[in-house]
């Protein structure tokens, strides 16, 4: 995808914000501080690291209390109980204070040192450079159920950039104005970044094998995550139900279609029970996948309704933005 002529200017600070969405990383996080700080350091002098605890069950929280004593750019969130990764990532984007985000994960997959190669990418003219890695680490399950997802989040944000995200990611912070008043319980950034800008692109980056601990996202995981973003992001099941509907009033017509040329070309009836059976079952099966479907969207329009909320924070704290 090109980027176009046409550029918005940066509101915010010149410098580079970093969010991680912390859960059960306190064997990790110390270490990813010790490689992300100095490349930060090296590329601005303007910049903060925005920590966000999502209701870990381990010591990350006092991890995240001593690195900020250690570092004065450290800032750090910690949320009332575990509300997901993208929406612990709403969290720090609502708090970023400079021009440019950067997104990765907690466990070292994402390595720091390519971080620089995605600002590169994003100065010549994106809003958003996502790190696709060069090769999945994963197991068969975790990289098949991945691709599932990729599949479906590219129908519902109508991108085929879709196929190319990553948790590892860099864009510019004006583009959080497109979704700052939303307030869904079910959050997708990357959904949520296309509603602000068509810029898109990826480049290849390195993805480290995990050495501490396993993932949090496991395949029921991942699958759920894939319906609730088609769901709450796209209308496209509305419409398969629609087509699904359709497709078996043809076969309604095509049975009574063959029921009719029995009676007028053999003089017999069609067979009877097993028959009818079989057309109940199959005209059943459609109308429950439907109504199925359309419960799905009244679910999240209730949730909705309940103004139920995004994330809550228990506790900040204020780190210093490192400036020149």
């Amino acid at each position: 995808m090109t980027p176009s002529d046409s550029t918005q200017p940066d509101l915010l600070p010149l410098g580079i914000s970093v969010i991680v969405p912390v859960y059960n990383s306190q064997e990790t996080l110390t270490l990813l501080l010790a490689r992300l700080v100095p490349i930060l350091t090296g590329l601005t002098a303007s910049h903060e690291i925005i920590l966000v605890n999502d209701g870990s069950r381990d010591g990350s929280w006092p991890v995240i209390e001593t690195l900020r004593g250690k570092y004065p750019c450290v800032v750090g969130f910690d949320m009332m109980r575990n509300y997901g990764q993208h929406n612990a990532l709403l969290c720090g984007i609502r708090a970023a204070r400079f021009d440019k985000i950067v997104t990765l994960d907690d466990d070292l997959q994402n390595p720091p040192e390519e971080v620089p190669a995605l600002l590169a990418k994003l100065a010549e003219g994106y809003d958003v450079v996502y790190g696709k890695p060069e090769a999945m680490t994963h197991g068969l399950w975790r990289n098949l159920a991945s691709k599932i997802t990729k599949a479906v989040l590219q129908k519902a944000m109508g991108a085929d950039t879709a196929g190319n995200i990553s948790a590892f990611r860099v864009f510019r912070t004006a583009v959080r104005g497109a979704f700052s008043t939303y307030r869904s319980p079910f959050v997708s950034i990357d959904v949520l970044l296309t509603w602000g800008t068509t810029r898109f692109t990826a480049i290849a980056v390195k993805h480290e094998p995990r050495t501490v601990g396993v993932s949090n996202y496991t395949l029921r995981k991942l699958l759920v995550h894939a319906l609730n973003m088609v769901t709450g992001f796209s209308t496209w099941p509305l419409q398969l139900a629609s087509m699904i509907g359709f497709l078996f009033t043809l076969i309604g017509l095509g049975i009574l279609l063959f029921v009719i040329a029995m009676r007028l070309f053999h003089g017999v009836a069609a067979p009877g029970f097993a028959f009818l059976a079989s057309v109940i079952a199959i005209f059943s099966g459609a109308q429950l996948f439907a109504l199925g479907i359309i419960g799905e969207y009244l679910a999240r329009l209730h949730f909705r309704t309940m103004e139920r909320p995004t994330y809550t924070v228990r506790s900040r704290l204020s780190g210093e933005a490192i400036k020149d």
